[in-house]
């Protein structure tokens, strides 16, 4: 089945972030962060949850965020708006035709 996605909602201007790490001197490590490309998109609020666990509230905001086909999405990445940061979890093309891709992704710190 082939999707279409009106081209105009691919109106949201968003960082694509991959990151690097580091040792950090004590057998850790430390996460930088990287603009890898500038890509629009349509983002798209989808489910809301909150758990209670361990004497806290877990909260996670999960949206889809749908943009022209590029070969370097992939999980573990983020897409940036301003100061808010969106986890990748998934990433998948709908129709399979390599035109658009669908990610998955988790807000952090909401």
């Amino acid at each position: 089945m082939v999707s279409f996605i009106e081209p105009g909602s691919l109106r949201t201007e968003l960082a694509l972030e991959d990151v690097t790490l580091s040792e950090d001197g004590a057998g850790g490590h430390v996460e930088h962060w990287t603009e890898v490309a500038t890509v629009f998109a349509r983002l798209e609020p989808v489910r809301a949850d909150a758990r209670f666990g361990a004497d806290q509230s877990l909260e996670s905001v999960t949206h889809r965020v749908t943009l022209r086909f590029r070969d370097l999405v992939k999980s573990g990445m983020r897409f940036r708006l301003g100061a808010r940061l969106f986890d990748i979890v998934t990433v998948h093309d709908p129709d399979e035709s390599g035109r658009y891709l669908v990610c998955r992704t988790r807000e952090q710190g909401r």
